[in-house]
């Protein structure tokens, strides 16, 4: 499935959803499901029922250049981080600290800027070999598990294109925020390379919405 923009993936997506009624775990769910955006930077989520935040979603942004695991600002704005932080308030899923462990975003732009057609740019946030244990919280993978896998980038059609993959996505809280963000990577990316932004695949192993929204 191809959409303009990210405001034309959530409509369809939720629709499907609410249609489909396939119920898993407290949700309405649709599996091994993806497609692509063509403008990333389309990201303004317009539906007049979801009243998304944007204003939200840029302070969430901020906070992933922060690169600091701490949420207790941001959970002041969105009380849903206060079930996933530790006692000290950190959590697993600051993205932009997860790009940048062992200098991982750093890296993928040289590889970028060196071969621009190269199939090694990938970014990994969730790594199933640290089940037990965390950098950046005392509780290790228990209260919070990020959804994101991985984050890649590769190069046709004359541009620089995106891939997210996610083990699982919530599409009324989780992917109106986290598209924003991701498409905001790109851009960085892009911006770091030198390269015109390209389409964006968004693929989520588990794609859902919860009953009680």
């Amino acid at each position: 499935m191809i959409f303009i923009n990210a405001n034309e993936a959530f409509e369809y997506t939720l629709k499907l959803l609410k249609e489909t009624k396939i119920k898993h775990d407290n949700t309405y769910a649709l599996f091994n499901y993806g497609f692509t955006i063509k403008n990333p930077l389309d990201n303004k989520i317009t539906n007049q029922e979801r009243l998304w935040n944007e204003i939200y979603a840029e302070r969430e942004w901020n906070w992933y250049l922060s690169k600091n695991p701490n949420v207790l600002e941001l959970a002041k704005k969105a009380k849903i981080w206060l079930n996933h932080m530790d006692s000290s308030g950190n959590v697993n899923s600051n993205y932009g600290a997860q790009i940048n462990r062992n200098n991982q975003l750093d890296i993928i732009i040289d590889q970028i800027k060196r071969k621009q057609s190269n199939r090694h740019a990938w970014l990994t946030i969730y790594d199933g070999k640290e089940k037990k244990s965390s950098p950046y919280t005392n509780n290790g993978y228990e209260k919070d598990t990020p959804c994101t896998l991985n984050i890649g980038f590769q190069f046709y059609n004359n541009k620089l294109n995106m891939s997210v993959l996610m083990r699982s996505n919530d599409i009324w809280f989780g992917f109106c925020n986290d598209q924003y963000c991701f498409s905001k990577i790109h851009e960085l990316v892009c911006l770091e390379t030198g390269l015109d932004i390209g389409e964006y695949y968004h693929y989520a192993a588990n794609m859902h919405l919860y009953l009680k929204s």
